[in-house]
């Protein structure tokens, strides 16, 4: 079993501990498929994806193509490794059909939500913003159909109050190694059977963008309060503060009226009125400043009881 011949597609590092995985139980990981090197950080420095690294520390060739859908070279790759199975996760493009059936038992992708639900690029983030209690992982077949294959196997994840995308994706990505682990040779030994998913109960997560971000403070402490999880580390909620953009990144729900965005507590705790409810607001970050408190804000920005959060003056 562990002589497969895989070809593993990733890029970010969702993907790292399920190539870890692999690479740890012994099977032949023929080729890594990544994505391009991208600049990153302040000096927009030339930098590899976190799959790539690991690739390389082991051994293992890496080509990271532009393109895929009309790529000879890949063709020819995978043609001549004739992989038993390619394992997708997080790749970050779509993947032609020559490609999905060129292994023996075709390609497996694993997507983080509890499919058919959240479909699509941004499924954690969409997780939180619509407040469920919990996700998953789910290992399934691909096909040229977005995230639409057969399943092959899944397992249920809690969503505390506590996480943010950041804890979540963490989960998720070592569930996802775990079960990649157990779901793999039951697979390939016919052992599981793939179940069609239910295309009546399929939804789509749109990608998201920096202007979801803003805060309004119409909506409620609740609704508030889910953003500044699924947003957090990037691209983050945020809001102005006597016409100073900043960033909240770590805020709780309570009790308290006011109109929104008001701030109706402004001593050791920074409490601010919502449409429906109020937030405490925990963790914030001023535009070109190191992240503080709330109770730092209030001593530095010299915050008051009648202030607002969302005005530009």
């Amino acid at each position: 079993m562990k002589k497969l011949k895989v070809v593993f597609m990733g890029t970010p590092e969702f993907a790292v501990p399920s190539l870890k995985k692999l690479i740890e139980e012994g099977y032949d990981v023929k080729l890594v498929v990544s994505q391009p090197d991208r600049p990153a950080g302040r000096g927009k420095k030339l930098t590899p994806p976190p799959v790539k690294v690991v690739a390389e520390e082991a051994g293992i060739p890496v080509y990271q193509p532009e393109k895929v859908k009309e790529n000879e070279e890949l063709k020819r790759k995978l043609s001549e490794i004739n992989p038993d199975v390619i394992v997708v996760a997080a790749y970050g493009k779509i993947l032609p059909k020559w490609l999905l059936d060129l292994p023996r038992y075709g390609t497996i992708n694993i997507h983080a939500s509890l499919l058919p639900k959240y479909r699509g690029a941004s499924p954690i983030q969409w997780a939180l913003l619509n407040g469920e209690e919990e996700t998953g992982v789910t290992i399934m077949k691909v096909i040229p159909k977005l995230d639409a294959g057969d399943i092959i196997s899944q397992r249920r994840v809690r969503i505390d109050k506590e996480d943010n995308a950041q804890t979540l994706h963490d989960k998720l990505s070592k569930v996802g190694a775990e079960l990649l682990s157990e779901t793999l040779p039951l697979y390939v030994s016919g052992k599981i059977k793939p179940v069609p998913q239910k295309e009546e109960e399929a939804t789509y997560c749109p990608q998201i963008s920096k202007e979801m971000g803003r805060i309004d403070w119409n909506e409620s402490a609740e609704k508030i309060f889910n953003k500044i999880r699924a947003f957090t580390p990037w691209p983050s909620a945020y809001t102005t503060f006597k016409g100073k953009r900043l960033k909240i990144l770590k805020a709780e729900p309570v009790e308290g009226r006011g109109k929104p965005g008001e701030v109706i507590r402004a001593d050791k705790e920074l409490i601010v009125a919502t449409g429906r409810g109020a937030l405490k607001i925990e963790r914030l970050k001023p535009e070109g400043k190191k992240e503080i408190s709330g109770e730092e804000f209030i001593r530095g920005y010299r915050v008051k009881t009648g202030d607002f959060f969302g005005s530009e003056e």
